[in-house]
């Protein structure tokens, strides 16, 4: 996770943990000594809020801190540091926070991937792809996403680099058809994972979210079970219109996991903790940058401490 913040000269730019100290606690040591005042909280409730992370985790981050300060459990810059460290921690770690894959007992595992256009869900499929055939599983990419000019080819081209095979069909055909072929595809060859991309049109559009239920209902009558895992890719820059984006995907359809890209800096990832809680579904992956390599585990502590950066 410490790659995050390395990315795109990154180590130029104040941490969020560095513009707390500046405008919210300004001096720690008379801190210590009055107490942590309303002005104080104020402006750190404001700096949390910036950060993305929604009104209620701010303001159960903004009451962690407030209760050790006041129990005289906060003396100094580092114990300010840890309270709001352990307090995205236990967010993250809330309700349905398990980050791992779930694999099916019987091959194919498959693994849906929704989200809007232009939210990074080709290259994200492409890196899963190149993750799972690294580690010795045979795997398949489905283009379901027929819309989109180039989707098709794009992912096609992803697929050969990772070493997948590749299922396709022409622009415009059915989605929930190429998703049906895909697995039988996959069942035929002996497949252990097929990753089927979606269309991403904008996720206002009632039509789009028809199209998703309906190519879940298909694979599921294929496989009972499947989809496996139905993993929502969001943009990390959007901010809290990510929350509007992953309430109107989990109408549609069950989400397993989130995929959060874009995550080339930790100014606004406060986003993660928001959906996070928004719609207690655990993330699984967080993208850093466009190369195959780019695809991080997410792990509650790493982030929580790579988000606050150095005390």
């Amino acid at each position: 996770m410490a790659r995050i913040m390395r990315r795109e000269g990154d180590v130029s730019k104040r941490s969020l943990w560095q513009k707390i100290k500046d405008v919210a606690l300004l001096d720690v040591g008379v801190i210590v000594r009055g107490g942590v005042n309303a002005g104080n909280l104020e402006r750190l409730e404001e700096l949390l809020l910036e950060a993305d992370f929604g009104v209620p985790v701010t303001l159960r981050l903004v009451a962690e801190v407030e209760g050790r300060a006041s129990k005289g459990l906060a003396k100094s810059e580092s114990d300010f540091h840890d309270a709001l460290r352990d307090g995205v921690e236990k967010a993250l770690r809330a309700g349905r926070s398990d980050p791992s894959l779930v694999f099916a007992t019987v091959a194919p595992t498959v693994v849906l991937v929704v989200g809007v256009n232009g939210a990074g869900k080709t290259t994200f499929i492409g890196k899963l792809a190149t993750r799972l055939t690294r580690e010795g599983k045979k795997v398949m990419v489905a283009a379901g996403d027929t819309y989109r000019a180039g989707a098709i080819d794009q992912l096609r081209v992803w697929a050969t680099r990772a070493g997948a095979q590749f299922v396709g069909s022409v622009p415009g055909a059915d989605p929930a058809s190429v998703a049906f072929s895909a697995i039988d595809a996959a069942i035929a060859r002996g497949i252990d994972v097929v990753i089927i991309d979606t269309a991403g049109r904008l996720h206002t559009q009632d039509g789009l979210m028809t199209e998703l239920r309906k190519v879940g209902t298909v694979i599921a009558k294929r496989i009972p079970g499947a989809p496996h895992e139905t993993l929502l890719v969001l943009d990390g820059t959007i901010g809290q219109n990510a929350i509007a984006q992953a309430r109107a995907f989990s109408a549609a359809v069950s989400l397993t996991g989130l995929v959060v890209t874009k995550l080339d800096g930790t100014a606004r990832g406060g986003i993660v903790v928001a959906v996070h809680e928004a719609l207690d579904v655990p993330v699984k992956f967080v993208g850093v940058g466009e190369q195959a390599d780019d695809l991080v585990s997410f792990d509650p502590a790493s982030f929580a401490a790579e988000l606050l950066g150095a005390e």
